[in-house]
């Protein structure tokens, strides 16, 4: 695969951030403690070892041009969210599009039933990780049972010598219906805004940025809560469109996958970042190209179907200029 963007000239200026739904990046080794079993060579979605390269050099192809149209180079932060362990975040920086830059990881095993986590991957050019911690979101299903979900993720740092946090969350899903799982998200929401309280407690001026799979969209109480009460802006309200998302499900696009920053990010002043823009970050080559689902995303897998694809989201990234 040649780059996409090789005449872009390199804008030093210019800094994405950006966020990754990876769709089920499980290695091929059974984990006793998850259930990893439909990804094994033995299970009947036949995870083989070739099925994995594959996607590992798809999802390295792909991260490495997240911004590139607008800056010319690779993205400084990408939150991830879906992947089983640090082997596999490992093997997808070892891979040849993204071994030369020089990228670094934070990742925490978590509770979580199906054994998928968040992590953060950054540049070590451009970011310097000062601290990191993750959060527990304690839900229970209906029944009063505990339901074991992603925990949340922050990470601060230096981007560019500027301090910055950055929070990493995967909600929980709408497979029971959206109403009746709205609690649960409620619940992470919730915990996203003690950790930015407290992020501000510390210093009321502290630029935060939130991303994840929200599983709500940018008009939903979960994520207005995040921008009406504790000051975020959230630019992927303006992306919002019936022809374009980030996930395409019963013939209806999504826009789960959001960025949202503290407000102090349109300050204007001349030695700190602020705003330059925000987009999905759809390009052809993420998408199928034909059949009943032309233009959405290519898929790893359809149902227990092998697919050869990215994944079943599109990435969502934010450039700050300097």
């Amino acid at each position: 695969m040649s780059d996409i963007f090789d005449d872009i000239p390199v804008r030093n200026d210019l800094q994405t951030i950006a966020f990754y739904n990876l769709e089920n990046l499980f290695d091929i080794h059974k984990d006793r403690n998850t259930h990893d079993s439909d990804f094994l060579p033995t299970s009947v979605k036949r995870w083989t070892p070739k099925r994995y390269d594959n996607k590992l050099r798809k999802l390295s192809y792909a991260i490495s041009n997240i911004g590139k149209r607008e800056t010319g180079k690779n993205p400084a932060i990408v939150g991830l969210a879906e992947v089983e362990n640090a082997t596999v975040i490992q093997d997808l920086l070892n891979y040849k599009h993204l071994k030369d830059y020089n990228y670094g990881f934070v990742h925490y095993d978590s509770p979580d039933e199906r054994g998928i986590d968040v992590a953060l991957i950054y540049d070590k050019a451009s970011f310097e990780v000062l601290h990191s911690e993750t959060y527990s979101v304690l839900l229970r299903d209906e029944d009063g049972s505990p339901d074991y979900t992603r925990d949340i993720l922050l990470v601060s740092g230096r981007l560019d010598e500027e301090k910055v946090h950055v929070i990493v969350t995967h909600w929980s899903s709408r497979r029971e219906g959206q109403k009746e799982t709205e609690y649960k998200r409620m619940a992470s929401s919730n915990k996203v805004a003690e950790i930015i309280t407290k992020l501000k407690q510390e210093n009321e001026d502290a630029r935060i940025i939130v991303m994840g799979d929200f599983n709500d969209e940018p008009d939903n109480k979960s994520i207005k809560n995040l921008v009406d009460n504790f000051g975020l802006y959230n630019p992927m309200e303006t992306l919002r469109s019936f022809s374009r998302g980030t996930t395409y499900h019963h013939r209806k696009w999504n826009l789960f996958d959001q960025i949202m920053f503290t407000t102090n990010y349109f300050k204007n002043s001349n030695n700190e970042f602020e705003f330059f823009k925000a987009n999905i970050f759809d390009e052809d080559f993420l998408k199928t190209f034909s059949g009943r689902y032309k233009g959405s995303p290519f898929r790893t897998y359809v149902g227990k179907k092998y697919n050869g694809g990215y994944s079943d989201h599109f990435p969502v990234y934010t450039v700050f200029k300097k």
